[in-house]
């Protein structure tokens, strides 16, 4: 059984749920079919929630009667018979009524879970109307029914896997079943989510819990690229990557996969592909366990980094001192992205600044603080690239006109990784694809 997960650019629009729909037909091998919501609709769903949080809910009802009217014009150009259409409506009116309600009750947070839920939920939905129309066998499978995450908001894999193959066992001659990425049941079994880009999540989570044989990942683009094609011109897919490469890329600013969707396919080695659903045939990029490239392979930026450092005389052979400091960051559930130290000083940088005041209040302890925010990391990734001769050089001389904030090499064997302010990042980037590729 393999997994196919699809973005919401892939099913934003009526001709492009066509396009999936022939896509998971094509094959004879059963298949879990994850699908995000349609594009714009999360972030419609998000002000929804602003807006009523701040109270303001005239707001919020101008925001759910606009996105109303998307799903009202959507529809017609999906579905064709009476029978189609005529349940699509009631799908879409459900949803809209529940949205509507939420105008007349108290705010919370898990209301606004079940906000966000809402676009998955009607995307599924529709698309599972849509193959009834057709008449393709098909089994609508609730994520809510198995995708569950634990008190500190971690999946639950083996939970999932046991729920997940109970209910596949019930369907033992199905062979198309679709779900909803991102949404899931908390501890308390109350909605939740996978947080932004958690489609994507879901669909290495389903993976790995069945075993698939392969993690298919369809987005707009035609797999992981060497560099930002946003910025830089003449960039070109990667055709094979490891999964550490692969999850230097994604945590780093790679934009076409979720940092914590390599994890659960790496520990139960499923293939993972990249590919583009406006382009089927394109070859795409397959990320497993091993690839016998070396040297540098791709570039990645991540924006919205804060750069501290901690200055102290005492710290010269002090035990314990770095121990301190980072006991600090965990105390605030801060993950930390580089670190460098001297005899008198550690850098390290974050991006989430939501106890920012606190941390650096704690560190002002252990000596001087100089703190430098609007950075940008610099993410040099390839097989073994710490080990490869000469990569090192190549990236340094490729930024000889601009300034650097830090170095991290070797902490791991296919990161370089290089923070500069963030006005440089563009510089960067394209002094980077021209000095450490060659064409």
């Amino acid at each position: 059984m393999k997994i196919m997960k699809f973005g919401g650019t892939s099913v934003g629009r009526p001709e492009r749920m066509h396009q999936v729909k022939d896509l998971i037909t094509r094959g004879e091998e059963p298949t879990i079919v994850v699908l995000s919501a349609l594009s714009g609709t999360t972030n419609a769903l998000v002000g929804i929630g602003e807006a009523l949080a701040a109270g303001n809910k005239t707001l919020a009802k101008e925001r759910i009667d606009t996105l109303h009217a998307h799903y009202l014009a959507f529809y017609p150009a999906l579905l064709k018979t009476a029978v189609g259409q005529a349940k699509a409506e009631e799908i879409i009116r459900e949803h809209f009524e529940f949205l509507n309600i939420l105008l007349k009750i108290s705010f919370n947070e898990a209301i606004n879970r079940d906000i966000l839920a809402q676009g998955e939920l009607l995307s599924t939905k529709l698309f599972y109307t849509l193959l009834e129309e057709l008449e393709i066998p098909a089994v609508f499978l609730p994520a809510l029914d198995f995708m569950s995450i634990d008190e500190n908001s971690e999946p639950e894999l083996g939970k999932i896997s046991e729920k997940l193959k109970a209910i596949l066992a019930k369907h033992p001659e199905g062979r198309l079943f679709i779900t909803q990425g991102y949404i899931c049941k908390n501890h308390r079994n109350e909605v939740d989510n996978l947080k932004r880009g958690g489609s994507d999540y879901t669909a290495s989570l389903v993976a790995a819990a069945i075993q698939a044989s392969v993690c298919e990942i369809w987005t707009d683009i035609d797999g992981m690229h060497n560099n930002d094609p946003r910025i830089v011109d003449r960039t070109r897919p990667i055709a094979e990557m490891s999964f550490d490469e692969a999850a230097e890329l994604a945590y780093f600013g790679a934009k076409i996969l979720h940092p914590a969707s390599i994890w659960p396919a790496q520990l139960y080695n499923v293939p993972v592909k990249l590919l583009n659903t406006m382009e089927p045939t394109a070859h795409g990029t397959l990320i497993k366990a091993e690839v016998e490239t070396t040297g540098v392979k791709a570039i990645a930026a991540k924006d919205g980094i804060t750069a501290i450092k901690i200055k102290s005389s005492r710290m010269l052979l002090a035990y314990g001192f770095l121990r301190r400091i980072f006991e600090v960051f965990e105390k605030y559930k801060t993950p930390i992205d580089m670190i460098t130290t001297s005899e008198v000083a550690v850098s390290v940088t974050i991006d989430d600044l939501s106890h920012m005041d606190q941390i650096i209040s704690e560190l002002q302890s252990f000596g001087t603080v100089e703190v430098d925010q609007n950075q940008a990391i610099i993410c040099v990734v390839g097989n073994k690239v710490a080990e490869t001769k000469g990569a090192l050089q190549s990236v340094l001389d490729s930024l000889v006109d601009i300034p650097v904030r830090m170095v991290s090499f070797g902490g791991s064997k296919h990161n370089v990784s290089i923070l500069v302010d963030a006005q440089y990042k563009v510089q960067a980037l394209k002094s980077l694809n021209e000095g450490v590729f060659t064409w």
